[in-house]
């Protein structure tokens, strides 16, 4: 059994670890991922996880894929990567003092068949000062961050609280993950699945 990761993201392969899977091969696929017009977060979030599960390429039955999508929604705004600092910026000054949910889709693939989970968190961020606006700026970890933060770096001082996962926050649910990889048969717990 062969796993395929469809993420360049370190924090995926992070969180996978932690309950001891180790992909065989990181394979990122290349999608468009423009929210559709009038798209709300939960169903954008599902749409470019599948997407980028069925946009990589597999090599038979013992190849199993996993994909997923973190999207941060303030309402019905989606807040993807930010372009720029002054993206990121504005993601964060609407995100200061309020709470926000997290979705975070996963899609397993194998053998053309498709398992799906999403995750639903909600997140509370103090109100920030310009003093710590621009410090967090400063670090850079906004890059390539949906809302531009990752509760898991510096930003981890903004957030007093959460409901839900703090794994599907970070990138990836890890109970979702593995009742997933265990319907797709693979092998999580020596024992079980087919290897």
């Amino acid at each position: 059994m062969k796993l395929i990761l469809g993420s360049g993201s370190p924090r995926r392969r992070d969180l996978l670890a932690q309950i001891g899977v180790v992909a065989d091969e990181i394979r990122p696929p290349e999608i468009d991922e423009t929210p559709a017009k009038g798209e709300v977060p939960r169903n954008y979030a599902r749409r470019i996880a599948l997407e980028k599960v069925q946009a990589v390429p597999t090599g038979g039955e013992h190849e199993i894929v996993l994909c997923a999508d973190t999207t941060v929604a303030m309402g019905r705004r989606i807040m993807g990567k930010p372009a720029d600092a002054g993206e990121a910026a504005a993601f964060l000054s609407a995100l200061s003092g309020r709470r926000h949910r997290v979705i975070t889709a996963v899609a397993v693939k194998r053998a053309g068949r498709i398992w799906t989970r999403d995750v639903l968190s909600a997140v509370k961020m103090k109100r920030l000062s310009d003093l710590e606006l621009n410090a967090y700026l400063a670090t850079g970890d906004w890059a390539g961050k949906a809302g531009g933060y990752a509760i898991q770096g510096p930003a981890s001082a903004f957030i007093p609280w959460i409901s839900g996962s703090h794994s599907a926050i970070v990138g990836l649910p890890l109970a979702e993950t593995a009742a997933l990889l265990l319907a797709a048969g693979y092998p999580l717990y020596h024992g079980q699945g087919d290897a």
